[in-house]
């Protein structure tokens, strides 16, 4: 069992990065005049931010469960 599953979120700019890279380098289709592969970067930079704030936010939770369960507040 993973203690720290919401970890798991920084997988996602790793496969849009890395993983996908090999079935996205093309240049066709064109997507708002810009080329597929580049619209594909574009896309990962922007949820990139995305995935490393739901792990924050996980790991918060994961502390505040902690915290109460322990007696502290």
């Amino acid at each position: 069992m993973i203690k720290r599953p919401h970890l798991l979120w920084l997988l996602v700019p790793f496969v849009l990065y890395i993983g996908a890279l090999p079935f996205v380098n093309r240049v066709e289709p064109v997507l708002l005049g810009l080329p597929f592969l580049f619209v594909w970067l574009l896309g990962a930079t922007l949820l990139t931010p995305v995935a490393v704030w739901l792990t924050w936010r996980g790991d918060q939770q994961l502390r505040g469960e902690q915290g109460k369960g322990a007696g502290h507040e």
